[in-house]
This record gives C-alpha cells, sequence and structure tokens, in this order.
C-alpha cells in the first residue's frame, strides 16, 4: 500500500520565487515591447509613414516650356526639345556599385563623379538625383530593356532649350545654362532649384524671368520597381513668354556670311527708332553646347582662344574709328564757326606741326580742298587742320553729342563706354598734359579716341534721321501663351545732338557723294536707283614707317594691319536702315567693309 508523501514548504517557496522571477521577465519583455512599438508609431511614426507612402506614391516635378524666342517674322530661333535624363533613387537602391556597374554598360557615365554627388546628399535619400541629362535614344532603349535589373532607376522627360541655327545670332540670344549656387542664393530666381537652366547672357538673360514660366508636379502611384501605375493628381506647368525680336533672320544670315572667316562686326538698325535689325559678330560660337554643361577641356578652349568668340565685338569691342569720326568733326567745325563750308585748304600730303609732319592718305595731296570733298575723297590733311583749329576739348564734347564715349543705351546690356579723350582725361589719366599732335591724330579717329561699332551705327543714324538719338533695342513684344501682352516695342529717345540744320544739310550731300561721286571713297557701296550715303574709315593699329612709299599691305603681319571701316544709311532721304560694319586688320574700308554694307541694304530694301 503506498503512502501519500508529505508535503515539502522548502520546495513550494523555490517555486513560487521562480514563477515570480518567470513572470517579472515576461513582463519585462511584454513593457521593452510596447515601449518599441510606441518608439516606433508615436515618435518615429511620420517618419515611416513618408517612407511607407513613397514606396507607393512618387512627387515628379514637372519644368516648365521655356519660352520660344522669334525673329520680326515670327520664324522661329530658339524653341525646345525633349530631353530624356537619368535619375537614381538613393534610397531605392541596394548595391550602388553593382547597379553603376551595370548602368556603365548602357551608358557612358563618370562613375567617381556620381559616387561623390550621391555621398554629398546622403539626408536626402528619397530626392531623385540626375546622373546623365540627354541620353541619347539608344541609351533610352538599354535602360529601358534592363528595368528590372536597374532598381531606383527612371527616366525622367524634360524640356531642353534648343537653338535651331547654332551660331545665328548667338551673340544677342544668349545661351542657358545650370544656375550657380550664387544665383540661388540671391533670391533673384525664386522658383528655381538645382540643376535648373537660367539664361546667362543676351535675351535668354533680359528676358529670363518671363521666358522661365512656373513649373507644375504630379503624384504618381509607382510599383515595387519604380514603374508608373496611375498619376494620383497633377499640377500642370505653365509655359514662359515667348519673346519677338526686332532682328530679321534673313538679314542676320547675311550679315554672318559676310563675315565668315573675318574677326569683326556689323551693325543693322532702323535710324529712326533704334530697332536692331542685324547684330553681328565673328567668330561665333554654338549656344546648344551650353546647355548640357561644357567639359573642362572645351571651356578652357573657348575662353582662351585669341579669337575671342564670347566677346561681342559690335557692342564691346573698342577700335579706333578713323575716318568715321570726320563727320563729328566736320559738325563740330561748322557749328563753332572755325571754317565756312566753302573756304578750302591746301593739301599737298603733308601737315606740319613742330617738328612733327604728318602725312595724308594720297601721297601727293589733294590740293586746294573744301569740307564738301575733304568728306568725299577723305583727305586728312584738311582735318588735321580743322582739328588744330578746334582744339581737342570742343571736340571732345561733340563727339559727347553723338553719343561717343559713353553706352548707347543698348537693351541687352553688356557694351563698352568707348574712349573720347580731353586734356582732362589725359592729365587724370596719364598725369601729363595733352600735347597738340595728339589733337591732329585725334581729328581723323586715331590716338586715343575708341568706338564701337552699335555707337557708330547711332552716329550716321543722328546725321539723317534730324539729329535723334534713340537707345537701340533688340525685343518688338513679350507676350504670354494666352496672348497678354507683357512688352510692347516703344522707342526710347537718348538725346538731340543740337546740330543745326543747315549743317546737318552740308555734311549729308557730302555724305552722299562718298558714295555716289566719281571720286568719293565709298563707291563700292554704290546701288542703281538708290541714293546710300556712308562714309569710309581706315583705322591704324600700329604705326608703320613710311620711307618714300608707303607700305605694302602684304607685308605687313595680318595682326598689324588696319582695321577697315563703313557706316551707311539708305535711302538717304527717307533712311530705312543704316548699316556699321567694322572688319578687324581688314584694310581699306573702302574695298573691304563697303562692299558688305552695300548687300546688307540691298537685302532689306529687297533691291535685287
Amino acid at each position: 500500500m503506498l503512502r501519500p508523501s508529505h508535503f515539502n514548504p522548502v520546495s513550494s517557496e523555490i517555486f513560487n520565487k521562480q514563477l515570480r522571477i518567470a513572470i517579472l521577465f515576461i513582463l519585462l519583455v511584454f513593457g521593452l515591447l510596447v515601449l518599441r512599438l510606441w518608439f516606433l508609431q508615436v515618435v518615429h511614426g511620420p517618419v515611416y509613414r513618408a517612407k511607407s507612402e513613397h514606396n507607393r506614391i512618387r512627387l515628379n516635378d514637372i519644368p516648365p516650356f521655356r519660352g520660344m524666342i522669334l525673329d520680326r517674322n515670327g520664324d522661329i530661333l530658339v524653341d525646345n526639345r525633349p530631353s530624356y535624363d537619368l535619375y537614381i533613387i538613393p534610397e531605392e537602391v541596394q548595391d550602388r556599385s553593382a547597379l553603376l556597374e551595370r548602368l556603365g554598360r548602357f551608358c557612358n557615365i563618370e562613375r567617381e563623379a556620381i559616387v561623390c554627388m550621391l555621398d554629398r546628399i546622403g539626408g536626402y535619400p528619397f530626392k531623385p538625383v540626375c546622373l546623365k541629362k540627354d541620353i541619347s535614344r539608344d541609351e533610352l532603349a538599354a535602360i529601358e530593356s534592363h528595368r528590372f535589373d536597374l532598381p531606383g532607376v527612371m527616366i525622367h522627360v524634360s524640356p531642353q532649350r534648343h537653338y535651331f541655327h547654332e551660331s545665328l545670332a548667338s551673340h544677342v540670344l544668349g545661351y542657358v545654362s545650370e544656375i550657380s549656387e550664387s544665383q540661388l542664393k540671391s533670391g533673384r530666381f525664386p522658383d528655381s532649384r538645382v540643376g535648373d537652366l537660367v539664361g546667362k547672357w543676351g535675351v535668354e538673360r533680359k528676358w529670363e524671368h518671363q521666358l522661365n514660366g512656373m513649373r507644375g508636379g504630379e503624384q504618381v502611384e509607382v510599383d515595387a520597381a519604380g514603374r508608373k501605375i496611375r498619376v494620383v493628381s497633377r499640377k500642370p506647368p505653365k509655359s514662359g513668354a515667348n519673346v519677338c525680336l526686332t532682328i530679321d533672320k534673313r538679314l542676320q544670315t547675311l550679315a554672318e556670311k559676310s563675315l565668315q572667316g573675318k574677326q569683326g562686326a556689323i551693325v543693322a538698325i532702323n535710324p529712326t527708332n533704334g530697332e536692331v535689325l542685324a547684330l553681328a559678330s565673328s567668330p561665333s560660337y554654338n549656344p546648344n553646347l551650353f546647355v548640357n554643361g561644357l567639359d573642362e577641356r572645351t571651356w578652357r578652349q573657348m575662353a582662351s582662344s585669341r579669337d575671342y568668340p564670347l566677346q561681342n565685338r559690335a557692342i564691346s569691342g573698342q577700335y579706333p574709328p578713323g575716318s568715321t569720326f570726320k563727320i563729328v568733326v566736320a559738325l563740330a567745325a561748322l557749328e563753332e564757326g572755325v571754317i565756312g563750308p566753302e573756304e578750302e585748304i591746301f593739301c599737298n600730303g603733308t601737315f606740319s606741326l613742330g617738328d612733327r609732319t604728318y602725312r595724308c592718305w594720297k601721297k601727293y595731296g589733294h590740293g586746294k580742298i573744301n569740307l564738301h570733298r575733304a568728306l568725299v575723297e577723305s583727305c586728312d590733311v584738311y582735318f588735321y587742320a580743322v582739328g588744330k583749329r578746334l582744339g581737342i576739348d570742343r571736340i571732345a564734347r561733340y563727339a559727347g553729342r553723338f553719343g561717343l564715349g559713353k553706352k548707347t543705351g543698348f537693351d541687352l546690356g553688356n557694351e563698352k563706354n568707348g574712349l573720347v579723350p580731353s586734356t582732362q582725361w589725359k592729365l587724370k589719366r596719364w598725369g601729363v598734359p595733352w600735347q597738340p599732335g595728339e589733337t591732329v591724330s585725334t581729328a581723323i579717329g586715331q590716338s586715343f579716341v575708341l568706338a564701337t561699332p552699335l555707337q557708330l551705327a547711332n552716329l550716321i543714324s543722328s546725321v539723317f534721321n534730324g539729329g535723334h538719338i534713340y537707345a537701340p533695342q533688340t525685343t518688338r513684344w513679350v507676350r504670354r501663351p494666352n496672348g497678354e501682352s507683357l512688352f510692347e516695342f516703344q522707342p526710347v529717345p537718348i538725346a538731340d545732338i543740337g546740330i543745326k540744320a543747315e549743317h546737318l544739310e552740308k555734311v549729308k550731300k557730302a555724305l552722299i557723294g562718298v558714295v555716289n561721286e566719281p571720286r568719293g571713297t565709298g563707291s563700292k557701296a554704290r546701288i542703281q536707283d538708290i541714293v546710300v550715303a556712308g562714309k569710309t574709315g581706315t583705322a591704324q593699329v600700329v604705326g608703320i614707317k613710311k620711307g618714300s612709299g608707303s607700305a605694302k599691305e602684304e607685308d605687313i603681319p595680318l595682326k598689324f594691319r588696319d582695321h577697315a571701316w563703313f557706316v551707311a544709311v539708305a535711302p538717304a532721304a527717307d533712311p530705312k536702315i543704316a548699316v556699321s560694319v567694322l572688319i578687324e586688320h581688314g584694310g581699306h574700308g573702302g574695298s573691304a567693309a563697303a562692299p558688305i554694307a552695300r548687300e546688307m541694304i540691298k537685302a532689306w530694301l529687297q533691291v535685287l
């Protein structure tokens, strides 16, 4: 028979103690779990909620279409084309090295630069990062066909600036490139972000805020592979305004064709209101190169080129105006009464002042010559004598009336002042007094005097438009796509030259004679049935010592040869176009520049 075991109080106490420990442990673990859940859901809840939403909803930025730029007849000069840009979302990439290696098989990307870029944006793992803009169609096809092997990769289609005619009017149109950090911080571009393109020069810069438009966005539902399922919501972008220029594409093309293989500039304006019809500078550049950013080598070559393709010679090239400056001296002499229009001065080919002898371009001189003949035949000795009578300060004062030595008010800016010397200027600049010999050199557009091609176009215009100077403008209108007008062209008067009408008439007749009289230096600008008026100019670059005869042009190195000038208006009685032509180291204005002006005038007046 079994005997019942006796109760052991010690064993019971141990069991209860172990049970309490187990219960405490379970409660502790449960408490930790509750605490962790609270921490995840309450403290970090918004972060993980955002991550969860982002796995399903993606926010896509929609850049606006930049406005078109048109010529005065509505021909498109600048528009947009689709650009297929390669992006990556860092958070969705598990193995960056493997992904970049795969991408390298499909498109040409700089691995090191991309790794550095991804490291810098570590705090924004969901923000798409652009690896390469404007990939080719072959690269696009290869990437799309391997999307399952490229997690986190997306293709974004954006509008890219496109200059239809490449270098045509590039110095007017300017270019766009990626916004800089300083520009972003300036506050002047409130709707722009890193990677956006903004106007850096010319029309693109002048009308940046109107051309740029307003960006949009969309919420897109995507699957685990990042493929679009549907658009949840969308705010469409607003396209930028269109800009219509005063430039005529046909005339601009002719100007640039005339400058091919040369260094120089051509300006054509409407002398009655300041509209710029053509503005060409050679050599030029292709603004399409700047859209995706220039590589360092290309930029270095362009910036260090001795041809200076980025310089707009028409507005920032400063040159001695040569004999075109005689227009100013002639009108100053008439206004000041230092010489009568019929008073004659004898030219034997030389002019003596002190112990120096100044030569006329015509070796044996022009004989007795009055103001009319002096302008027609561009006699240097006549203007040496007249300049001496006037003095440098009166010459400077009248040059200032014609807008020389100061900016014209060109609407795209970045122009240079040129230079009109005076006694005060030289004393301040060099600390030495003015010399009489410098006055006679200035009287024929040499010495220190400098002008831009645009300033000389304004000069010849003011003589034939009644004495008015207008600010040159390149924009006819700016309008939104819905037709709302933001800007309409209006002439901007700058000044009146204040020259008596009878004196203007004397000089106008002489300038007509330059082109149309038998011994006129600008006869190569003559057009049948059209009265063209103009003035030649040959600006010496360096002094060439002369012996018994003149130095032959072919014996002078190109960089030391004279600059060739010609300024003209037509028709003289009712001017519709004023042209200024400069050919660097072109030699004589009558032979190198006048024929170009003739073709420009013919094209504009549609004379075949």
